[in-house]
């Protein structure tokens, strides 16, 4: 993955981004039982992020799951999906000091120096900070307001900068 004329990686969450914990009046939950909260998954997300010129990367708590459960509601095929290893006592420690996401460390070492975009309701300036002085590649920590979602102007920002890489 050293690669730099890779395309860049897109690191997706599910939660917040994808699936709004607002109550907007597009994304109301339909759905009854097990799948009432995936009805607030836009089914265009999948189309418009797969559009985008990046691999595309589950980065979610959902690990695997995001595969079997959001990527067939929006129309994804299977994707990369990041494991998340216990962090060390010591990593515990200092992303608590710097204010870090405890996906930030896991997100950099997983791109490899290649250039990557990170979706997430999480996203700090800490862990812009952080990355910058530790990623020598580009990147591009999008932060998503988790009532809202992805948004129109979030997909025109991604395409913009995954162009410009």
């Amino acid at each position: 993955m050293t690669d730099h004329q890779e395309r860049p990686l897109l690191f997706l969450d599910v939660d917040g981004p994808l699936l709004p914990f607002g109550d907007g009046s597009q994304r109301q939950s339909s759905g009854s039982g097990q799948t009432a909260h995936l009805a607030r998954l836009d089914p265009q997300v999948g189309l418009r992020l797969a559009a985008l010129p990046c691999d595309l990367v589950w980065a979610t708590t959902w690990e695997d799951q995001a595969n079997a459960e959001i990527a067939p509601w929006i129309g994804l095929p299977r994707l990369p999906v990041v494991n998340w290893p216990e962090p060390s006592d010591a990593d515990e420690r200092e992303d608590q000091w710097f204010g870090l996401c405890w996906k930030t460390r896991t997100l950099v070492a997983w791109a490899n120096q290649r250039p990557f975009a990170w979706v997430d309701d999480e996203i700090t300036d800490a862990d812009r900070a952080w990355v910058s002085a530790h990623h020598p590649g580009r990147a591009l920590l999008h932060h998503i307001p988790s009532p809202q979602g992805l948004t129109d102007d979030d997909f025109i920002a991604l395409d913009h900068w995954l162009r410009a890489v």
